[in-house]
């Protein structure tokens, strides 16, 4: 028997004890009156010698983190959601309780009633009068001086995570507050939540490898979206002229430390509005997110500053490639030698890629990961913006943005092309470049050109990338720090 086996064999022996003696070790009639941070916050700044004139009792329940017993009396800490407090109990002023004591360890939830004093040491500490056992733990936790340091233990049992490292409770308490934010922010601003479907008969709204299932009572595959944007513009037809989701999406590709095949977006669209006045939007939108965190807008990320004061720099695609990675224009019109420049850089190609979309590629070797600061990149090829309106004035292009932050894409915007049959010509362009990848199926999507012969208002559209966003505004550097469960290979018995 291994050691970790033998501390479990010594704990359900205990357990064995305890249901021996008649005691339930997994009740659950105990209701709590009081959380820690309540109870700091009323009489965090008090003296003992105040305290000593409040006669009231608290009740409060948590985890035991930490335990010394010293014979006839004992120190332990308990946790609950907001914090850790300590607590102090005698064996001559709490008998059976005390002797109870024994048959409990670090990592057990017990329930605990007292009244407060301070230590010798200062420390705002429950005289304990009742302890109860509230659920038996096991397993031992981590070393607590040392807290949960492995890398792929903290993501693969994010539980202790939580449990051991109050910085990662944070970072996802964060998250939490941020997604209220944005939430807010558009309804203060009269766009309509919505939920649109996770299973969809097309894999349709972006280029993505899909996942697929099948329906057996249909008897029809189905794909997890890769994007709600085609249900989300279809209510934009039927009149919901501001509408947004939080969603889930799922794309059948690498994982890195930017990517993870779940993850979360925040789309939204706005009819009678460009992608210039979404772009004003989300510099507001993330910029009231950042003041309200840090209560400025300047934060730092992975030890550089960044600044999200207004206004921020609005570069078109093609001038990026000259101005940030100082490429000629000589090389910018010649086909062969960008060819030969991507595939020194390993990047896959098929040889018949146009101009814009050899340009879109250079970029994003050559610029994205220069873009610290917030930096929108405006104006791309219409080759890689299917579902993009043309600019005016230059056919070529597309008004559409992304922002990138931190050598991050972060958002990605258009004005939302609503001509069906420029449209539909699109769509059969993407399905001849699909001839033969059998994992994004060829379809056209037929009903959706429908609704945009009904006729779309003029529109906008932007997706969000929560998970890299609040990867930024809690100094994460890997998506897994910001997803409770990342997706991980199966675990090596």
């Amino acid at each position: 028997m291994n050691g970790i086996d033998k501390l479990v064999d010594q704990r359900l022996k205990k357990l064995e004890e305890i249901k021996k003696e008649g005691i339930n070790p997994y009740p659950n009639k105990f209701r709590v009156k009081s959380t820690v941070s309540e109870i700091r916050k009323r009489f965090g700044e008090m003296t003992n010698e105040t305290l000593e004139q409040v006669n009231d009792r608290y009740t409060l329940a948590g985890r035991i983190m930490s335990m010394r017993n010293f014979g006839k009396a004992a120190f332990f800490h308990i946790q609950d959601r907001t914090g850790k407090i300590q607590a102090f109990i005698q064996k001559k002023s709490s008998g059976d309780y005390f002797a109870y004591l024994k048959k409990l360890d670090i990592g057990d939830f017990v329930g605990i009633k007292g009244r407060l004093f301070r230590t010798k040491t200062d420390e705002l500490t429950i005289l304990v009068e009742e302890l109860h056992l509230l659920s038996k733990s096991l397993q031992s936790l981590p070393e607590k001086w040392h807290g949960l340091t492995d890398v792929e233990t903290r993501y693969r049992q994010r539980y202790l995570d939580l449990i051991m490292n109050p910085e990662s409770r944070s970072v996802f308490e964060k998250r939490s507050a941020i997604i209220q934010t944005i939430r807010s922010f558009l309804v203060a601003r009269d766009f309509f939540e919505v939920e649109t479907p996770m299973m969809q008969p097309l894999a349709g709204g972006a280029t993505a490898r899909p996942f697929k299932t099948h329906h057996n009572a249909l008897d029809m595959d189905l794909y997890l979206r890769i994007a709600p944007e085609l249900y989300l513009k279809r209510l934009v037809i039927g009149g919901m002229e501001r509408v947004f989701e939080i969603n889930r999406n799922f794309r059948n590709e690498g994982i890195s430390t930017q990517h993870n095949p779940e993850f979360t977006m925040l789309e939204f669209y706005q009819a009678y509005a460009t992608y210039e006045d979404l772009m004003s939007l989300t510099e507001e939108m993330i910029g009231e997110l950042v003041q309200s965190l840090f209560g400025s807008f300047v934060l730092e990320y992975q030890g550089k500053r960044l600044d999200f004061s207004s206004p921020w720099k609005r570069v078109p695609l093609r001038e990026s490639l000259r101005t940030v990675a100082d490429f000629d224009e000589d090389f910018l019109q010649n086909v062969a030698n960008m060819r030969k420049f991507l595939e020194e850089n390993s990047v896959d190609l098929n040889g018949e890629e146009s101009l814009g979309e050899l340009h879109t590629k250079i970029f994003e070797i050559e610029v994205e990961p220069k873009l610290f600061q917030p930096t929108f990149i405006i104006n791309y090829p219409v080759e890689v913006s299917p579902l993009s309106r043309r600019r005016d004035n230059d056919p070529a292009e597309v008004e559409r943005f992304e922002l990138f932050i931190a050598g991050k894409e972060i958002a990605n915007a258009f004005s939302e092309l609503n001509d069906p049959v420029d449209q539909r010509e699109r769509f059969l362009k993407q399905l001849q470049e699909r001839k033969g990848n059998e994992e994004i199926p060829p379809e056209l999507d037929e009903d959706y050109v429908r609704a945009l012969e009904y006729g779309m208002p003029p529109t906008a559209g932007e997706g969000v990338g929560i998970d890299r966003l609040v990867m930024l505004l809690t100094d994460s550097p890997s998506i897994r720090d910001v997803i409770l469960f990342p997706l991980l290979r199966r675990e090596r018995k």
